[in-house]
């Protein structure tokens, strides 16, 4: 689920999934009903389709692991403070 197997392609992974959205907020936040259009436009362009249910699973992957945080209702990447 995380990582591609052999039942899972690797474009339905969530590691994949969750790249493609890090790749969308990187430059500037943005809302989830916004980074959600743009991923399955993305991926309609290249063919694929992905469910809201499984962008909700990438959002929350990337959350539990602190790469993502909301702030006044925007996406953003989280800021590691150096140890």
């Amino acid at each position: 689920m995380i990582l591609p197997s052999k039942f899972l392609p690797a474009e339905r992974s969530l590691i994949v999934v969750g790249g493609e959205v890090l790749n969308i907020i990187k430059d500037s936040p943005k809302s989830v009903s916004e980074v959600w259009e743009r991923v399955r436009g993305d991926r309609n362009e290249r063919g694929l389709t992905l469910g809201f249910d499984w962008f909700t699973l990438a959002l929350t992957f990337l959350y539990t692991v602190n790469m993502i945080d909301m702030k006044d209702g925007l996406l953003t990447i989280q800021k590691v403070a150096a140890q």
